[in-house]
């Protein structure tokens, strides 16, 4: 029987489990090839074929994910809307390190973006706060209530500070000159923590991961060199 090492488990009771997601680990299959099982897939292996994912995380980032491991849970969670309406309550913070020097120490950008099932366009909030600053990039911590598809990427690319090595958003020759100074070709992403009120019990929950090893890492090399 396979197992997961129990510093990645951050909660489990009878119909919840949140896991401490890996970077560069998929949550579900995708259409490419697959270098290793996603990571749906080898928790079923664990918990059985009925758990089901509630929400998604970006290949490279990592941090909190939720499981549902009860119909009960996912039917309250997905199908009654208590996870992807906005005016749910749910709060997720990540911290991301992001292209050059913020100096607006705290903000909010309100760009709308497309919904994640068209292309209509939804109202959509980043919180943020700049908790470090290097020489040549940022280290940020941003809150969300919404979910829209790659919304803290998308939103700090449109304040001219995109996260590093994020090629999608950012720019691709910094990126080069990036990734050759700090040994890494990922973007910084982690997804630190996430409030709700638990779908069954209806109980305030706060659930945390810790920073990886290679965040810190980068942050390390960052400050040395401010």
């Amino acid at each position: 029987m396979p197992k997961i090492h129990k510093s990645r488990i951050l909660f489990e009771d009878e119909h919840l489990l949140a896991v401490d997601k890996l970077s560069r680990e998929l949550v579900v299959r995708g259409k490419g090839e697959m270098q290793k099982l996603p990571l749906l897939d080898f928790l079923r292996q664990i918990y059985g074929p009925d758990l089901k994912a509630l929400h998604r995380l970006d290949y490279e980032t990592s941090g909190v994910i939720l499981f549902a491991k009860t119909k009960e849970c996912y039917d309250q969670a997905i199908e009654h809307g208590k996870f992807f309406d906005d005016q749910s309550g749910i709060k997720k913070t990540y911290v991301a390190i992001v292209g050059g020097r913020m100096t607006v120490k705290n903000g909010l950008i309100t760009k709308p973006l497309p919904a994640r099932t068209d292309k209509e366009l939804l109202e959509s909030v980043t919180k943020y706060s700049v908790l470090e600053v290097y020489a040549n990039a940022s280290l940020v911590e941003a809150e969300i209530t919404s979910g829209r598809h790659h919304q803290i990427r998308k939103h700090f690319a449109s304040i001219k500070h995109a996260l590093i090595l994020d090629d999608e958003y950012g720019d691709f020759k910094q990126n080069r000159r990036m990734s050759q100074s700090l040994g890494f070709k990922h973007f910084f992403l982690h997804a630190r923590s996430i409030n709700f009120k638990h779908f069954i019990t209806g109980k305030p929950m706060h659930i945390e991961a810790p920073l990886p090893k290679n965040f810190i890492l980068v942050l390390n090399k960052l400050r040395k060199r401010a």
